[in-house]
């Protein structure tokens, strides 16, 4: 059964002021570059790239009351969920290509306001190696691409808790996190504490991916907007090296393909991230072109002959 999908705005956030390696400036391009806007269009998808959003260079400084480049990250989200907002409110699917996962506070902000102008309930998927629930206390880094989960469940500076006047963005309940298998300790306990709903490795390979992902939708239908917030790291290193904190243990090609394939089966995504890709680790493009390969089939393209 072929599927109509809504139209689709490509929006670059080419920056790595969250992270704590340089390279994932370069992601928007790399993405480009592997033909992510002609791979959706030769599927039969309206793909408008609206260019890149802009903000301040990364002034590559230490931690300031445990926070790196704070004012950067507030300016680049706030210019993210902006542009985010204006392609929700045309009626268009927004895509993000990063960049790093900080840059999840600006879209995932602008798509819960969105989700409570339109009534719609939202439901967020992480697809990571990481929790990203890390506070200032928790993180000696003070890479803000750690902490966007904590941030839009309130916890967190103001600056970024608040981007959007509300606060919180969302809230755990609303979050399904899927592949994670690097957690610091203090982060586990938050995570406890505020009942993140976690589908780590252990528990994909005692059930399966398939299972794993029944529960994770389960809820979702005809009311719900789908947000699927994908760190490339979430894959394994084998397969996806060109990412700045790579994790070995992921999910491997055939699981990752079911996971884009279930998603694009309920029929609810609305608005996709696509972070943490480095053109500076990856080899020869591979990474890139892989990303565009699974979020092919977040739009249909299935695996087998299922049409």
């Amino acid at each position: 059964m072929s599927r109509i999908f809504p139209p689709v705005s490509l929006i670059g956030v080419p920056t790595d002021v969250g992270a704590g390696h340089r390279g994932a400036r370069m992601g928007p391009d790399a993405l480009r570059i592997a033909g992510l806007g002609e791979a959706l269009a030769a599927r039969g998808v309206d793909v408008a790239d609206v260019g890149n959003v802009e903000g301040p260079r990364n002034p590559w400084t230490d931690p300031v009351a445990g926070y790196r480049h704070l004012d950067e990250v507030v300016a680049w989200n706030r210019a993210l969920m902006e542009a985010t907002g204006a392609e929700l409110r045309k009626g268009r699917l927004p895509i993000m290509l990063g960049g790093d996962h900080c840059l999840a506070i600006g879209s995932i902000t602008a798509i819960a306001r969105h989700c409570r102008e339109t009534g719609k309930r939202l439901r967020v998927l992480w697809l990571d190696a990481h929790s990203d629930f890390n506070t200032s206390q928790v993180t000696p880094s003070g890479n803000i691409h750690g902490m966007p989960v904590a941030c839009l469940c309130g916890i967190g500076p103001d600056e970024l808790t608040r981007l959007g006047g509300d606060a919180p963005a969302i809230t755990p309940a609303m979050v399904r996190q899927i592949g994670i298998r690097s957690v610091d300790p203090e982060e586990k306990r938050l995570i406890k504490d505020h009942a993140v709903d976690v589908y780590d490795m252990r528990y994909i390979d005692e059930v399966g991916m398939k299972r794993t992902m029944e529960a994770a939708l389960e809820g979702v239908d005809e009311d719900t907007h789908l947000h699927v917030s994908f760190d490339v790291d979430f894959l394994d290193p084998s397969i996806a090296p060109g990412v700045g904190t790579t994790v070995p243990g992921g999910p491997n090609y055939r699981e990752a393909q079911l996971v884009m394939e279930m998603i694009a089966d309920s029929g609810r995504m609305g608005s996709l991230d696509i972070v943490e890709l480095n053109p500076v680790l990856d080899r020869r493009n591979r990474t890139a072109k892989l990303t565009v390969d699974l979020v092919e089939s977040l739009f249909g393209k299935s695996t087998l002959m299922r049409d």
